[in-house]
């Protein structure tokens, strides 16, 4: 009878929330809040799906087939990557995963190839090059594992591409390429990334607006890498990096023109286009470019007096991460956004294109006397009080755009759930 009940109980529960488990599979790990590393990934080839399982002592390998069905289940010693930090992964021609496993200071790197049918791995060393400064970024594309890295004082980049174990590296050089501030003295790539790390994009999820924020960025593509540049006010710089040839080539975009004086700009690559963003506490400029032709597609200008018709949001305000507050007017609006950095972000949902506009700071606060500047004052409103070391503020309302680059007015439209995500972990 007990049984019974326990199973019309599970049943009435399935029902109820109309969900449905495809495949279950219990993963003993042993402390894994403090050991424990996770990364699933899909064969681009054959779209199964792995699952990479790890604490202080074994890794699980899981592969499921692209309806999720389980092919096969490994746990192998973890003893050749001790102490170390999974960082990517690639999938061989032969189809077996490798996974890549770096020391704290990134320098040493272990290459280990499993091979789940016969339950055995192989590992291989790699060693950054003393002449490596460090380790832009990681990425994963077409089943190989990539590395973008700077040389100490040289005005190039590196790229390191791992496959089936074997490292090739590609050398972009960026010495004949003019960097120049709005003042037109010339600045060195190594000051620029210095001062402007450089912020890689995901181009299959949703960049929030505190990540696009950043003034250089990286673009990964079939076969390309973009790098855009916003530090100046009058113009945004986009480098072309061809992964085939090696190959840089340069395109300067103009921000929007504006009679008053703005202090701060943006701009954010998105399937072919360059959106640019440009603010001041007077106004706020749109425009979108096409990146081939460079051509003005679209062009927005909202004034302090004016509504903004196309927002599908209220203006919110966060700060520290709380639960955001309304702010009712585009005044104040653009007074808060002209004490920050303007940020601005896309994403596609189903056939429109939902977009962010806003701005982020963050600022480290060692006591009360520090908020003196207008600047600070401004930051910190006393509507919302309170400050802490270290103090983030966020402003930003959404909008969406169809295919023919139109406003779409949709207050209904359902948020994404990232945004519930963070709402849950604040």
């Amino acid at each position: 009878m007990k049984k019974l009940l326990l199973l019309l109980c599970f049943f009435y529960n399935a029902v109820l929330l109309s969900q449905t488990v495809l495949n279950s599979f219990a993963l003993n790990l042993n402390r894994p809040l403090e050991n424990g590393q996770i990364l699933n990934v899909e064969d681009v080839k054959t779209n199964d799906i792995y699952v990479f399982a790890a604490d202080d002592k074994f890794i699980n390998i899981l592969k499921y087939n692209k309806s999720l069905f389980l092919k096969y289940q490994f746990t192998d010693s973890i003893k050749l990557a001790r102490d170390r930090s999974l960082i990517g992964h690639s999938i061989s021609d032969d189809g077996n995963p490798l996974l890549y496993w770096a020391t704290n200071n990134l320098r040493n790197i272990r290459i280990i190839k499993y091979f789940p049918e016969t339950k055995t791995s192989r590992a291989l060393n790699f060693d950054l090059p003393t002449t490596t400064e460090y380790i832009i970024t990681t990425f994963q594309k077409n089943n190989m594992f990539y590395m973008l890295c700077k040389e100490t004082n040289q005005q190039h980049l590196l790229l390191y591409e791992f496959n089936n174990g074997k490292a090739e590296v590609k050398m972009f050089d960026l010495s004949g390429i003019l960097f120049q501030n709005d003042k037109g003295q010339n600045l060195a790539f190594n000051t620029i990334i210095r001062y402007y790390p450089i912020e890689k994009m995901n181009s299959d999820s949703f960049n929030t607006l505190d990540k696009t924020v950043q003034k250089t960025k990286m673009y990964i593509t079939e076969g390309h890498i973009f790098l855009s540049f916003d530090y100046s006010l009058k113009k945004t710089q986009v480098l072309d990096l061809n992964l085939s040839t090696t190959n840089v080539v340069e395109k300067n975009f103009n921000q929007p023109v504006s009679d008053k004086a703005s202090k701060s700009s943006n701009s954010f690559l998105y399937e072919n286009k360059l959106l640019q963003l440009k603010a001041s506490k007077e106004e706020l400029l749109f425009d979108i470019k096409d990146f081939d032709s460079g051509k003005t597609l679209k062009s927005v200008s909202v004034s302090k007096k004016d509504s903004i018709s196309f927002k599908n949001s209220p203006f919110f305000l966060q700060i520290n991460g709380n639960k955001p507050q309304q702010i009712k007017t585009t005044e104040k609006f653009l007074k808060q956004l002209s004490s920050l950095n303007t940020s601005i972000s896309a994403f596609k949902n189903q056939q429109n294109t939902l977009l962010s506009f806003g701005g982020f700071a963050e600022y480290q606060i060692s006591g009360f006397d520090n908020i003196q500047s207008n600047l600070l004052a401004d930051f910190f409103d006393n509507d919302f009080g309170g400050y802490s070391e270290y103090s983030s503020k966020m402003i930003y309302f959404d909008a969406m755009l169809n295919q023919n680059l139109e406003f779409v007015n949709n207050r209904q439209s359902e948020p994404l759930a990232i945004d519930n995500v963070f709402y849950y972990l604040n």
